[in-house]
Formats: structure tokens, C-alpha cells, sequence
């Protein structure tokens, strides 16, 4: 299935600021640590040499895919008209009748890294989720079968 090119602007943001430290910070950096472990000689067994030319490599590829994918990603921001139903960017709290517990917010599959309370617009709950409204039930379908679950609230940054 092909990634969603919607992100939050929080979201876009945060991949502009991580392009700029990585081309403008540490690759700088680690070009220096490169050019000077090379110049030391014997670069096959120059453990300095290997590891900061393999983390250039990351580096690299890191760059290369933010440049080709962030000009394809749709900043959405909230509008009015979302109030009271879910939609992309909201954060939702859902329970099932086992009385878990489960708040999070629904963005784009780029902003899901190192977050826990995100979940992707690509994944089953969220697709089940939209244009749902508070106190509605929805079911989710998991590994373990159909899962019931209920919309306690539901909250958009940003919206007054």
C-alpha cells in the first residue's frame, strides 16, 4: 500500500529542521572526521575511517530521501469545519468495553518515528476512525478478528 502524502504543518516542520541539521551540521562534521581519518594512512584497518564513512552514507541517504519526499507531502491544516468529527490531525481517546484506554493523534505515516501516541492515517484504526463522532462506535479489524470500540473525545490543536 502506498504511503499517504498528507502531513501535519508540526509535522513538515520537524522533517525541514532535521534536512537542515543533517546537511548543514553533521555532515560538515563528519566530511571533517573522514578527510582527517583518511589522511592518516591505511584506511582498511582505520576503525575512524569506517565508521564516519559509513555514517556519511546514512547521512546521504537520509538527505536524499527527504529531498525527493517532502516536496510531494500536502501540509493540512485544521479547519472548522472538522469540529466534532475525526478527522487527519485530531486526537482522538477511544475504549473498548474491556475498559482500555487508548488516546492518540492521526497524522501522516512520516511523523510516526519515536512517537508512541501517533498513529499513522494509513492504519486500520485511524481509516475506521474518520468521520466518526463523539460516543460513536466503530470496529477495528485485527489479526484477533473485529475489535468494538467507542469515541470518548476527540480535540484538534490549534482549534479554539
Amino acid at each position: 500500500m502506498a504511503k499517504t502524502n498528507l502531513i501535519t504543518r508540526e509535522g513538515y516542520s520537524q522533517l525541514q529542521q532535521e534536512h537542515d541539521h543533517l546537511w548543514n551540521v553533521k555532515r560538515p562534521e563528519v566530511t571533517k572526521i573522514v578527510s582527517w581519518a583518511a589522511s592518516l594512512g591505511d584506511r582498511s584497518e582505520n576503525a575512524d575511517y569506517q565508521y564516519n564513512k559509513r555514517l556519511l552514507r546514512q547521512i546521504d541517504r537520509r538527505v536524499r530521501y527527504l529531498r525527493k519526499r517532502m516536496p510531494d507531502l500536502q501540509i493540512i491544516d485544521y479547519s472548522p469545519q472538522q469540529a466534532g468529527k475525526v478527522f487527519f490531525g485530531a486526537w482522538v481517546e477511544v475504549e473498548n468495553e474491556q475498559g482500555e484506554v487508548l488516546k492518540f493523534r492521526i497524522v501522516g505515516p512520516d511523523e510516526i518515528y519515536d512517537r508512541k501516541d501517533y498513529i499513522s492515517i494509513d492504519s486500520p484504526m485511524a481509516r475506521a476512525l474518520l468521520k466518526k463522532q463523539v460516543d460513536d462506535e466503530f470496529y477495528v479489524t485485527t489479526p484477533q478478528g473485529k475489535k468494538e470500540w467507542y469515541v470518548n473525545s476527540i480535540e484538534y490543536p490549534g482549534a479554539k
